[in-house]
């Protein structure tokens, strides 16, 4: 039609008229569900699929689940369904989720501050022997995982854990996660406070709360008094740390923020100082910002580092003290850098009361449910009541006679559990792995085990701090970006031209001495079978150009990409 007078918007094009979608945020009144995952949050709360799990799933099997619960809300009370076997790497991101499921699940037990008593460690072995055919692996956020559960199971797990207090409840999903603490809280010689009564009205106050158990995505939480910065503070969306403010003594400095997975970022200090009966109120409103705050259009930018970066730490301390605490935060210094680098209490230290703590040292994380009930019985034999995990795959027995620790330290030595590791027993962990994971497209815990043996016995007089993270994938759930050594998983070419198992490689990154990320060298890939030839030689180059007392992060920050390759 042509332009007239008449019909003067013939003239013109018509411009299309685009209707901002907004962030997803609560708080503005983003609402509506922007993705599926939102849609069946609203639909149902995912604390409420126990109920279901118990009565209905349990009895009728895995076919009887509904799919929303099954890749969604059964993750609220701790479980995944795990890889089906056989399915190569190369079919990990090609395949429908129900053809990487298998009609088995890992499910993750939480275990806040790394806190066991032997009874808690004896029935988790037990469950472990009886439904996870043995498997138990330590996690570098201080729970345990099973695999191979089955559905039919689980309402009696959760029975046999709840009877001695421990819980699977938020272990997983868009929750409040397991919430880290220093393993060796209120028994440290050098404690700057110790965080255990916040940590435990932290738990009170929010697991099992349904004003907390649909955030936009995961909420990662950790708390330390410890001067060694021992719950890798800048990686989690918060963070207490423990500081000595010259006016009013101990309290916690507060961080917020950190995380790492395809986007890495660090943490960042909003420079508030918290006394500890006020560390749950911060905690509660850190947590309120992110629901209702929280970006929930997109879930690659759902988690809260996305909202730290946008707002900066001035405007999120702003909203915390004028909308969520309704009063002003005091003003307090930054904590100090610890003066040694390894950070995970292996070995035998002396305990404030006199007694000894013996930290010790499985092979990246991988324990099984009989070498549990014996690490209980051995703590028990010794004097002990009391074992932890740590952030590093590690484990801890507390409260040990000084008669007793050598007898103690001998007897894991027996079970391969040694107190004494060489460094790179000491310093590798790994994530699940191909062999469990849906999400991983190499294998990682064997890999790992091999390489740590390969490293002996080639590099027996190393005595240097490392650390070799291995990562099935880059969701980075080893922490591959803050290790000295990041492996992070992927299929490579080999010298026939033949894709196989390998990984892309993270030079230099460290957490507590000058947190960073590491350097990625262009083009720099391994394949697993050369991965000890690799680790082996660029070892080898630090030891002959370090100058003196220099880090590996620091070598690697300045040394060649010819040196690194």
């Amino acid at each position: 039609m042509a332009a007239t007078p008449q019909n003067p918007a013939a003239a013109t094009p018509r411009r299309k008229v685009s209707r901002h979608r907004g962030e997803g945020q609560w708080a503005a009144g983003h609402f509506t569900p922007l993705n599926g995952n939102e849609q069946f949050k609203k639909d149902d709360d995912g604390l409420n699929v126990r109920t279901r799990i118990e009565t209905i799933y349990s009895k009728r099997g895995f076919d009887s689940i509904d799919p929303n619960d099954l890749r969604g809300r059964m993750r609220w009370w701790g479980l995944y369904t795990q890889r089906k076997p056989g399915i190569d790497g190369g079919k990990t991101a090609v395949l429908e989720p129900e053809e990487l499921d298998d009609e088995y699940f890992m499910l993750r037990v939480r275990i806040d501050g790394g806190a066991l008593t032997t009874r808690q460690l004896r029935v988790i072995g037990e469950i472990s022997q009886e439904f996870a055919r043995g498997t138990a692996d330590i996690t570098d956020r201080q729970n345990v995982q099973y695999h191979w559960i089955r559905i039919e199971d689980v309402p009696e797990i959760w029975n046999r854990l709840e009877a001695v207090g421990l819980s699977t409840v938020t272990a997983c999903g868009d929750t409040p996660r397991v919430m880290i603490g220093s393993p060796v809280a209120g028994i440290a010689e050098d404690e700057i406070i110790d965080g255990t009564p916040a940590l435990e009205e932290m738990k009170r106050r929010v697991l099992n709360n349904k004003a907390y158990s649909n955030l936009p995505r995961k909420f990662k939480t950790a708390i330390s008094g410890s001067p060694v910065l021992d719950v890798v503070h800048e990686i989690n969306d918060v963070a207490f740390v423990g500081v000595r403010h010259p006016e009013h003594g101990p309290g916690f400095d507060v961080w917020v923020g950190g995380g790492l997975s395809t986007n890495p970022k660090l943490g960042v200090r909003l420079g508030a100082w918290v006394p500890i009966d006020e560390v749950p109120d911060v905690y509660e409103g850190v947590l309120s910002i992110f629901r209702d705050y929280g970006y929930r259009r997109l879930r690659t930018r759902a988690r809260l580092k996305f909202l730290v970066a946008d707002w900066g730490a001035e405007k999120f301390r702003q909203v915390l003290e004028d909308e969520y605490l309704k009063r002003k935060l005091v003003d307090g210094p930054a904590p100090e850098q610890p003066v040694q680098q390894w950070r995970d209490h292996v070995g035998v230290h002396r305990q404030k009361d006199g007694r000894y703590y013996v930290g010790f040292a499985p092979r990246v994380g991988r324990v099984d449910g009989t070498t549990l009930t014996k690490i209980a019985d051995l703590a028990e034999a010794h004097g002990s009541g009391r074992v932890r995990t740590t952030v590093e795959q590690k484990m801890i027995i507390l409260d040990v006679e000084e008669a007793q620790v050598d007898s103690l330290v001998e007897s894991l030595e027996a079970l391969d559990l040694t107190a004494k590791p060489s460094p790179f027993r000491r310093g590798t962990m790994a994530c699940t792995g191909i062999e469990f994971c849906k999400l991983a497209i190499v294998e990682t815990k064997q890999r790992g085990s091999t390489l740590i043996d390969e490293l002996e016995r080639r590099l027996p007089e190393f005595d240097e701090p490392i650390t070799i993270n291995l990562n099935g994938c880059p969701n980075a759930c080893a922490r591959i970006q803050v290790a000295d050594i990041g492996l992070k998983g992927q299929l490579v070419l080999n010298d026939q031209g033949e894709q196989v198992e390998g990984f892309q490689v993270h030079l230099g990154g460290a957490l507590g001495l000058e947190a960073g990320f590491g350097r990625k060298v262009r083009g720099l890939k391994v394949t697993s079978e050369e991965l000890p030839d690799y680790v082996e030689r660029v070892l080898k180059r630090f030891q002959a150009e370090r100058e003196e007392g220099e880090r590996f992060a620091t070598w690697a920050a300045r040394a060649s990409e010819e040196a690194l390759s």
